[in-house]
């Protein structure tokens, strides 16, 4: 992975993770923490959608980025009232 790929997977998780805390309802966790969240959000949306969006290139990225890290947070959320 060079540099290059590396800044856009971080752009790609940071932007994800914006989203995700506005569709929430505003639980961001800030930068780092809704970088950290896309990113483990699209681990988690590519594993559910099994690359479905893929052929949409870099908005298929975004698109399964934000669902992995909308059910993330949902999930977060779900444990932290218990």
């Amino acid at each position: 992975m060079n540099v290059v790929s590396l800044m856009m997977w971080l752009l790609v998780g940071a932007i994800a993770g914006w989203l995700a805390g506005k569709i929430m309802k505003g639980r961001g966790f800030g930068l780092f923490g809704d970088i950290i969240i896309g990113i483990v959000g699209s681990v988690v949306g590519g594993y559910m959608l099994g690359g479905f969006l893929s052929s949409l290139g870099m908005l298929g990225s975004l698109i399964t980025a934000v669902i992995g890290a909308v059910l993330l947070i949902f999930v977060v959320g779900l444990i932290a009232k218990r």
